[in-house]
């Protein structure tokens, strides 16, 4: 038996005596199921830019992405299963557009955002999640109709927590379109994109102005099968479901 074990099972031990047992759900990397995870584990957390949007009366989780998106949870539906990468948040919502000359969310009062990149697992797709906070419903309707009208305004997040660039118009796909949902006084934006149209995201940046990002370390993309274009744009599409439904249902009691 290791150090590391026998250190976890007198842990174990302590517990008992004093009277007290706390059963948690046990997480890939545990030294002992239940008991929190090892440190190669905690090593391996998704990357997250900005500070959390203040917290307000009516949402007094304040965007938390642990919350909402916890880092070993998997998001599955249907065909897809997928775990939450890179963050990006803020309270400046301009930060999320590709353009931030636009004024698309200013005029609409947005009040925080929060960005989560979305890898799925055993498929070559990305996805990007962006979360916009309004003061009351109809602030929030008047942005998703703005953002409906003006399609790939809202940047794609990558692994890695930087922005894409955008695409070039001639290789849009119709399933990689954003799918703009409104719930309550947020909306979600969701698009999915294939991995290997960003090869080590070289190109993209946390910052969003096209040099490379910060931790230099390219994000090697998933393998991409021969498949047909109806293919790949069946699994966008049910990536993009899945995630857009994931991130609207926090809200809807909100």
């Amino acid at each position: 038996m290791t150090t590391r074990r026998v250190v976890g099972w007198i842990t174990v031990a302590g517990v008992v005596a004093a009277g007290g047992w706390i059963v948690t759900r046990p997480t890939p990397g545990d030294y002992i199921p239940g008991l929190g995870p090892s440190s190669k584990e905690a090593s391996k957390t998704p990357p997250i830019v900005g500070d959390p949007p203040p917290r307000t009366v009516a949402d007094p989780e304040a965007l938390d992405v642990d919350v909402y998106f916890p880092a070993q949870r998997v998001v599955e539906s249907g065909g897809y299963k997928g775990k939450r990468s890179g963050v990006r948040r803020g309270e400046n919502c301009t930060e999320v557009l590709q353009d931030r000359t636009l004024e698309l969310l200013r005029e609409a009062g947005c009040k925080g955002y929060l960005g989560v990149s979305f890898t799925a697992q055993e498929k070559p797709v990305l996805s990007s999640i962006t979360l916009l906070r309004f003061a009351d419903a109809p602030a929030a309707a008047r942005a998703a109709e703005s953002l409906r009208a003006k399609p790939g305004s809202v940047a794609f997040i990558l692994p890695d927590a930087s922005t894409a660039p955008a695409l070039p118009a001639a290789a849009a796909r119709p399933a990689t379109e954003a799918r703009v949902e409104l719930v309550g006084h947020y909306v979600t934006v969701t698009s999915s994109r294939p991995a290997d149209a960003h090869p080590g995201f070289g190109t993209a940046t946390a910052s969003g102005t096209g040099s490379p990002s910060p931790s230099g370390s390219p994000v090697s993309p998933l393998p991409v099968p021969s498949m047909s274009a109806a293919n790949l744009d069946q699994l966008l599409d049910e990536a993009t479901r899945a995630i857009s439904f994931t991130a609207g249902a926090p809200f809807v009691w909100m």
